[in-house]
C-alpha cells in the first residue's frame, strides 16, 4: 500500500487502475492485503480497495498526531496509577511515546494508508519500536473516546489561535483609531451619507465586533473543556479508570459525564464553525468596506503594494485583492459549518462513520480564518487614510440636516417630526442652489422658518456635527478617545 509522509505526500506511485467489469468490484481486489491486524479478528479476507480508500482517513486526520500522542501518555500514566497495566510495559510506552514525537517533529515517522488513521499508524510504530507491550496501551480506550479526545484538544487549540490572532487585529485597529481619532469622515446607511463620523469611531466598530467574537470563542472553549477519554466505545468500562487523573493531565477542566454523549457528540466542533463563520462574516464586512474605500470613486484610503496586486493588461491598476480573497473566504468558512450540521444532523447515537467526515471542514476552516484575520490585521496597519477627502466627503450629501433638525427641537421647542419636515425643506433648497448646508446663509434657512436664528448656522459643519455627539457610545473625539483607553484596557490588557 502507499506510504504517506507527514505532509500527505505520497512516496509511491500508486498503480493505475481500470474500471471494474460489471458485477467484480468488490470481490477482484477484496484480500490482498490480508484482514487488518488491529482489529480484524474476525475476518478472513481485507477490504476491497475502494473500500480501503474511502475508509482511509489519514490523509487528513494526520494533523491530530500531536494531541493523539498527548491523550496516549495521558491515559498509559493513568492505567499504570491505577494497576492497570504492570509499570514496567507502562514506561515501555511512555519511552516510545517520546521517541515516535521526535519522529514526528523530525519529519521522519511514516504513515500508511493501510492502517486508516492516525491512531493505528502510531500504534503500530509503538509496536515496531518496544514490541508486544504496546498492545496494553489501548486497554479500557475504544478508538471512538480516543478520537473524540484527540479532536477536542485540536479544537481547543485552534480556538485560542484563533482568539489570539483577534487580540492582535484589535490591536491594530486600536492603534490606527488612536491615530485618527478626530478625523471626520462620513457616516454611512444604505450607503448613503448620513451623518458625520470619525475615522477612529469607524475602527472602533470593528474592535468591538471581534470582541465579541472572542467572548463566543472563549464560551465555546469553557463548554469544549470536558475530557472524553474513558468513556470507551459508547458504555463506558469495566476497569477501575482514574478519569479525572486523565482529565486534569490533559487540562480539562472534568471528565465528561455520559459515555453515549461523549463518543458522539461533535458540539465543540460545530460552535467553533459557527462562531468562526460569524468571524468571517465581520471581516468580510470591513474588507467590503476596504474594496469601497480603496476605488477611484472614493478614494478614502489607500494600500500599499504589500496587499494589492496589480493587471495583467492595465497598468495602472491596483487591485485590492487580500480584502477580496478574505471576502470570498466567508463563503469557504460557511460551507465548512453548513458540512458538519449535515453530516450530524441524522446520526442516531452513538458514533457512526459519518463522522469521520467532521475533521476536514474544522481543519480548513481553522486555517483559512486564521489566514484571513492576520492579513486584515496587515491591511489595517498598511493602510493610509485621506484625511481631506475623508472631510471633503462628511461635507457631502446633506450629512448635518439630523443636526439642524435636534437645532429646532432644542431652541424653538418644537416636535421633532415638524422639525424633520422644516429640515427636510431646507434640504430641498440647498439641492435646488446646488449648495451643502453649512453653505446656505440665515436668509435662506428663515425663508422656511423664520424663526431660526444665527446660532443654527454653527450646527451645519461637519466639525461641529461630530463634536455634538457626545451621548455615551457617540462619535465625538472625546469619546473615541475614552473608548479607546477603555478597550486597550478591556481587550488587550493594557
Amino acid at each position: 500500500m502507499a506510504k504517506t509522509t507527514n505532509n500527505g505526500n505520497s512516496t509511491k506511485s500508486p498503480a493505475k487502475t481500470k474500471a471494474p467489469s460489471k458485477g467484480s468490484g468488490d470481490k477482484k481486489d477484496a484480500g490482498k492485503a490480508g484482514a487488518n491486524k488491529l482489529w480484524g479478528g474476525h475476518y478472513s479476507r481485507g477490504p476491497a480497495v475502494l473500500m480501503q480508500k474511502i475508509n482511509a482517513s489519514i490523509g487528513f486526520d494526520k494533523k491530530l498526531w500531536l494531541q493523539d500522542i498527548e491523550g496516549s501518555v495521558a491515559h498509559c500514566e493513568m492505567l499504570i496509577a491505577q494497576g492497570i497495566i504492570p509499570e514496567k510495559d507502562g514506561k515501555r510506552i511512555l519511552d516510545g511515546m517520546v521517541r515516535i514525537r521526535e519522529e514526528f517533529e523530525e519529519r521522519a515517522f511514516p504513515l500508511f494508508e493501510e492502517y486508516e488513521d492516525i491512531h493505528m499508524n502510531i500504534e503500530v510504530g509503538l509496536t515496531e519500536k518496544i514490541g508486544p507491550a504496546a498492545k496494553k496501551l489501548h486497554t479500557a480506550r475504544s478508538r471512538n473516546d480516543q478520537v473524540a479526545t484527540d479532536f477536542k484538544l485540536w479544537v481547543r487549540d485552534a480556538l485560542d489561535a484563533v482568539e489570539f490572532a483577534l487580540k492582535d487585529l484589535q490591536a491594530a485597529l486600536l492603534d490606527r483609531a488612536e491615530e485618527y481619532y478626530d478625523a471626520v469622515m462620513p457616516g454611512f446607511t444604505h450607503l448613503q451619507v448620513a451623518q458625520p463620523v470619525t475615522f477612529g469611531h469607524h475602527l472602533m466598530a470593528y474592535v468591538e465586533m471581534f470582541g465579541r467574537d472572542r467572548g463566543r470563542l472563549m464560551d465555546a472553549r469553557e463548554r469544549l473543556n470536558e475530557c472524553p477519554l474513558g468513556s470507551a466505545a459508547l458504555a463506558g468500562t469495566s476497569f477501575p479508570l482514574d478519569r479525572h487523573m486523565v482529565a486534569e493531565t490533559l487540562g480539562f477542566r472534568e471528565p465528561t459525564r455520559n459515555s453515549l454523549d461523549s463518543v458522539s457528540d461533535r458540539d465543540f466542533a460545530l460552535e467553533f464553525l459557527s462562531a468562526v463563520s460569524i468571524i468571517a462574516m465581520h471581516l468580510s464586512r470591513f474588507a467590503e468596506e476596504i474594496v469601497i474605500w480603496t476605488s477611484a470613486q472614493f478614494k478614502f484610503i489607500t494600500l500599499t503594494e504589500a496587499f494589492t496586486t496589480g493587471s495583467s493588461i492595465m497598468p495602472q491598476k491596483r487591485n485590492p485583492d487580500a480584502a477580496e480573497l478574505i471576502r470570498a473566504k466567508t463563503g469557504r468558512i460557511n460551507g465548512s459549518l453548513i458540512t458538519l450540521l449535515t453530516v450530524m444532523k441524522g446520526l442516531p447515537l452513538a458514533y457512526s462513520k459519518d463522522m469521520q467526515e467532521d475533521k476536514e471542514p474544522v481543519f480548513d476552516a481553522a486555517e483559512n480564518i486564521l489566514l484571513g484575520i492576520e492579513a486584515m490585521a496587515g491591511m489595517v496597519r498598511d493602510m493610509t487614510p485621506d484625511r481631506k477627502r475623508l472631510y471633503e466627503s462628511a461635507a457631502e450629501g446633506f450629512s448635518t440636516a439630523t443636526d439642524l433638525a435636534d437645532w429646532l427641537v432644542k431652541n424653538l421647542g418644537l416636535p421633532f417630526r415638524d422639525c424633520h419636515h422644516i429640515v427636510g425643506r431646507v434640504v430641498k433648497q440647498a439641492e435646488e442652489k446646488g449648495l451643502r448646508l453649512d453653505e446656505l446663509t440665515l436668509k435662506d434657512l428663515q425663508k422656511v422658518e423664520p424663526k431660526i436664528t444665527a446660532a443654527a448656522l454653527e450646527v451645519l459643519t461637519v466639525k461641529n456635527s461630530v463634536k455634538s455627539r457626545k451621548s455615551y457610545g457617540g462619535t465625538a473625539p472625546e469619546n473615541v478617545k475614552k473608548a479607546i483607553k477603555v478597550a486597550r484596557k478591556q481587550y488587550i490588557g493594557e
